[in-house]
């Protein structure tokens, strides 16, 4: 009986000891979660106060930049005030587009082509003829300009006449290869004298290659960058050489034979293009040859 009561009394004393060390456990443990919530709370305002902070500095700042620019603008304004006026004119003239050169290039404007064709077309005093190896143009006559300094202008359009013909071929058919008798017309005219149009700017050889497309006329050529132009080989399977050595096409602009490349020649409102094939290096359709200017002689 005895020893019964003492098992009694050591359980209930462990269930004591237990009970107090679990209401200990959940003291502590609601303890630290309120001190966190403290933490929590306090670290909050610090971020609020440095936000206030960092606000009221931008604030700060803004207004003097704010301050400093109406300064400088005084400083400005004071500046022209004490300026001559005429300064003053010349600094607000619109700044020149050095860009634009539809102006340079129109050729309405007679001096401002004049200029573009002196700065591409000069001749050396050594071999007495430019860097395309062309002789001087005579006297009056229009000077080669360079293809690639020319902007056309899809917005003007002008007008010209075109030909082509291989008469001459009727006078010498004794030198024309046989395969070739069969095409040519019975009175030597390809393309008949017609009207075409054409765009400010452009070649004599852009209007030949655009019209033969047009009438589905044969055509081949080949850029030749020795003379910077474009040479024609064939119109209407007739080629260089079919009828002699001396045998090929030339073009001929108002009735004159250029001496330079059809790539080269820009042309005008009214001009009249004649394609023509000749037997005779040119002689026999009315060209002009000129010779070469002696090389200065230097000491």
């Amino acid at each position: 009986m005895r020893n019964k009561k003492i098992w009694i009394g050591l359980i209930c004393a462990f269930f004591v000891v237990c009970t107090v060390c679990l209401i200990q456990a959940a003291y502590e443990n609601n303890q630290k979660t309120v001190i966190s919530k403290d933490n929590i709370i306090s670290k909050t305002d610090d971020i609020l106060n440095s936000d206030s902070e960092i606000k009221n500095k931008t604030d700060e700042s803004l207004a003097s930049i704010d301050a400093t620019e109406n300064e400088d603008i005084k400083n400005v304004d004071n500046e022209n005030e004490n300026k001559n006026p005429q300064v003053l004119e010349e600094q607000n003239k619109p700044i020149p587009n050095e860009l634009n050169t539809e102006k340079e290039n129109n050729p309405d404007d007679k001096s401002s082509q004049d200029n573009l064709q002196e700065n591409t077309f000069s001749i050396d005093e050594k071999t007495g003829m430019d860097k395309y190896n062309t002789l001087p143009v005579p006297e009056g006559k229009p000077v080669p300009v360079e293809w690639q300094d020319v902007k056309v202008n899809k917005d003007k359009e002008l007008k010209c006449n075109l030909s082509v013909s291989c008469e001459t071929i009727l006078n010498n058919k004794d030198k024309l290869i046989s395969d070739k008798k069969d095409i040519v017309p019975e009175d030597g005219i390809i393309f008949p004298s017609t009207e075409v149009v054409f765009y400010e700017g452009e070649s004599v050889f852009n209007v030949l290659l655009r019209e033969m497309k047009k009438g589905k006329i044969h055509m081949e050529f080949v850029m030749t960058p020795l003379y910077n132009s474009n040479y024609i080989e064939g119109i209407a399977n007739l080629y260089e050489f079919d009828c002699g050595e001396l045998s090929g096409w030339i073009y001929k602009v108002n009735g004159w034979v250029p001496n330079y490349g059809s790539s080269r020649y820009s042309l005008k409102d009214g001009d009249i293009i004649e394609w023509v094939y000749t037997c005779d290096l040119g002689r026999d359709v009315g060209a002009e040859f000129i010779e070469p200017a002696e090389p200065k002689k230097t000491e």
